[in-house]
């Protein structure tokens, strides 16, 4: 900490381990600048990590004094990486043209919103100041420099000596919902809140967006930026004019996917056997469950039988829920089940886990499983989402594909791949019918699991895909 001429003492905060063990995370958005007045528990910066792209907040108020590192940056855990004015004269002792990083992203224009009383959970930090907290001041409207100083308000405004309005609460909602609201053109204060304590959440937000979007005449300006007559003066430019090939740094979550897979495919002994099916009756029973009012406004597809018929094989075939711990040359038996999905993302393939799948409910297993969806597609999947994970399911089928031959998520024992539905041509009952068909395929570490349980597990699946009602004799 840094004493300054003004009475005001610099901190600095640090990049933090958002997640177990990580040692570096990159710089992906500035969303403040030198000078602009922070407060407890405002988003300060975007950062990606190994596993994923997480919001930083301050943990103190005061002015931004540097920030030490422009976008793009990848910085070690513990490294500074913005310095803070706190105490004193804060507010005027930032410099009037404070010079900014070259790839800084500019503050917001807008004022953020006060802080309310009580201390909030964040994702990193010490959570919201109880104090009331002052308003940002709009880019390019600098504080007097009397008021920073702590002159009366009543000498500033002209109104004699009347005490300035009390600050309306903040309402509550954490970064990554701020930022979307934000986004989105929504107005917190005027959304009604449905999460636990008051707490606005992503559908709130949402939900109060939708109806304002075709009767809102805001939109109407963002179509400016993309006019018709800008782009024809950058399509000139050359794509290859740097040569033949495009290199691209490996980081983020594509160098931590690439280690994990090497890691994965060198020491575990895979082996990988599959199964054709037919899943007609699957198919009619996700259309009846989709009408289901226990299932109303739930995300219901093949997938969440499937996830549902592997959490039954692993009941019926426990030892299939291990791992290898190399170190004390023990095989580790889970008694839960942390179901991962991998799932495609803009910054490479994440595995999110559903915690404690085993203990869900068909309605519950499927409001997690849109909810693990929702949050990857966003890229806000938290570094605790991916970790600790005991078997997984990855459905290739999506993308039109039969099957693959998955590798196994580090510290597994199990994956399950899920080839495309298709309506084939199958004997069924002794006759040729079209049915719908799909093919299965499950990876596993043969240290652990052998051709006997992996077999009884590969077919355990099938089997309920085939005849649904197992998942009731069966659970």
């Amino acid at each position: 900490m840094t004493t300054m001429t003004d009475g005001a003492s610099v901190r600095e905060f640090k990049m933090p381990d958002v997640g177990e063990g990580l040692t570096e995370a990159e710089i992906l958005k500035w969303y403040v600048q030198p000078g602009d007045t922070v407060t407890d528990g405002q988003v300060v910066c975007e950062v990606e990590t190994a596993k994923a792209a997480v919001e930083l907040p301050i943990p103190y108020d005061g002015v931004v004094h540097e920030l030490r590192f422009p976008e793009g940056t990848t910085v070690d855990v513990g490294t500074a990486i913005i310095a803070v004015a706190v105490g004193g004269g804060a507010a005027a002792s930032a410099p009037a043209q404070a010079e900014v990083p070259a790839q800084a992203a500019p503050a917001a224009e807008e004022e953020p919103e006060a802080q309310p009383q009580g201390r909030q959970p964040v994702l990193v930090g010490y959570g919201v100041s109880t104090s009331a907290t002052r308003r940002r001041p709009r880019k390019g409207a600098a504080a007097p420099a009397d008021q920073a100083a702590g002159a009366p308000q009543a000498e500033l405004n002209g109104h004699g000596a009347q005490p300035a309005p009390a600050v309306p609460a903040r309402p509550l909602a954490k970064p990554p919902v701020r930022k979307l609201a934000k986004d989105l053109g929504v107005d917190l204060a005027t959304v009604v809140p449905s999460g636990p304590d008051g707490v606005i959440t992503r559908e709130d937000v949402h939900a109060a967006a939708a109806p304002a979007r075709p009767g809102t005449p805001e939109p109407a300006a963002p179509q400016a930026p993309v006019a018709p007559a800008a782009r024809p003066a950058a399509a000139p430019v050359p794509s290859y004019d740097t040569g033949r090939e495009t290199r691209t740094p490996v980081k983020g979550v594509r160098k931590a996917t690439a280690a994990a897979m090497v890691g994965s495919a060198f020491t575990a002994p895979h082996v990988t056997e599959f199964v054709t099916v037919d899943v007609t009756r699957t198919m009619k029973l996700v259309e009846e469950l989709k009408q289901d009012k226990e299932f109303t406004g739930l995300r219901v597809n093949p997938l969440l039988l499937i996830a549902k018929a592997l959490l039954v094989a692993v009941k019926r075939n426990p030892d299939i829920n291990a791992s290898w711990d190399e170190a004390n040359q023990e095989i580790v038996l889970k008694h839960y089940v942390n179901l991962g999905i991998a799932a495609a993302t803009p910054r490479g393939l994440i595995v999110p886990n559903i915690k404690d799948a085993h203990a869900r409910t068909l309605p519950q297993l499927a409001a997690s499983l849109g909810e693990l969806v929702s949050t990857a597609r966003e890229g806000k999947t938290s570094p605790a989402a991916m970790q600790g994970g005991t078997i997984t399911i990855t459905n290739v089928g999506v993308f039109g594909v039969d099957t693959g031959t998955p590798i196994l998520n580090p510290g597994e024992s199990a994956i399950l791949a899920i080839g495309a539905i298709k309506l084939q041509p199958w004997v069924h009952k002794g006759k040729v019918k079209p049915r719908q068909v799909t093919t299965l395929a499950l990876s596993f570490d043969h240290r652990l699991v052998d051709g006997e349980l992996g077999s009884k597990v590969l077919a355990d699946v099938a089997a309920i895909l085939e005849q649904p009602k197992r998942l009731i004799t069966w659970a």
